[in-house]
């Protein structure tokens, strides 16, 4: 049980450093934009869950943990172990690509409130009680798919393309607002490599609130169909 716990932890921290290098890296070189930052988040995530989901459940995401947690999968000290080695894998990731960036000039992908974003003629700014809101939303989404999807086994070798292809969907719509973090270590990460703690709880407080409602749906009611 000792081993099976160790290398569940590695493959936590592995995983992790993998989105925040991949995912932070693809929003800091630019690289096709948008869509670009999106689809190198959910293809980073869906090779993750195939690659680890046997060893560990590749939550890679601490708001995950406390989600499945919440839905009485997985024990508290289990829960707290992986949420410690996905913080370490978030914040080893971002100090790594600031290494091979040769610096922070290029934001190391952090995730930030939009503010004078034009959109029809408007230009539109987001309070951090709305990006919380926001950032609620998609991790409830999230947590949502990885619930009902890959937790319940019913989407059986399918559940990683189900989570990834919901992770792209909520990074097009959120990544103009906030930056579209669903995660706290894909956050803290660069938020350490950069010195910028500017609005962090906001990245803490929304996916812990949107992972803990969605358990709470899937425990109550949809667990049950």
């Amino acid at each position: 049980m000792r081993a099976s716990t160790s290398r569940a932890l590695v493959a936590e921290f592995v995983g992790t450093f993998a989105l925040i290098f991949v995912g932070a890296g693809a929003a800091a070189l630019g690289i096709g934009g948008l869509i670009g930052v999106a689809l190198a988040h959910g293809l980073v995530v869906i090779g993750l869950i195939y690659a680890y989901g046997h060893v560990s459940g590749a939550h890679i995401n601490p708001a995950v943990t406390i989600g499945i947690w919440v839905a009485g999968k997985v024990e508290a000290g289990r829960a707290l172990s992986y949420i410690t080695f996905q913080l370490a894998g978030g914040i080893a990731g971002a100090l790594v690509l600031r290494w091979v960036l040769g610096g922070d000039q290029t934001g190391l992908g952090a995730t930030t409130l939009a503010t004078g974003l034009a959109i029809g003629g408007a230009s539109i700014s987001i309070s951090p009680a709305v990006g919380c809101f926001v950032e609620a939303v998609l991790t409830f989404l999230l947590v949502n798919t990885i619930l009902n999807a890959a937790v319940s086994g019913k989407a059986g070798d399918l559940a990683g393309l189900a989570i990834g292809f919901t992770l792209i969907s909520c990074i097009l719509v959120g990544g103009p607002l906030t930056g579209a973090g669903l995660n706290p270590a894909r956050t803290l990460g660069p938020a350490i490599a950069t010195g910028n703690f500017a609005d962090l709880w906001v990245y803490l407080v929304g996916p812990i609130l949107g992972a803990a409602t969605a358990a709470i749906l899937y425990r109550g009611v949809l667990e049950r169909s």
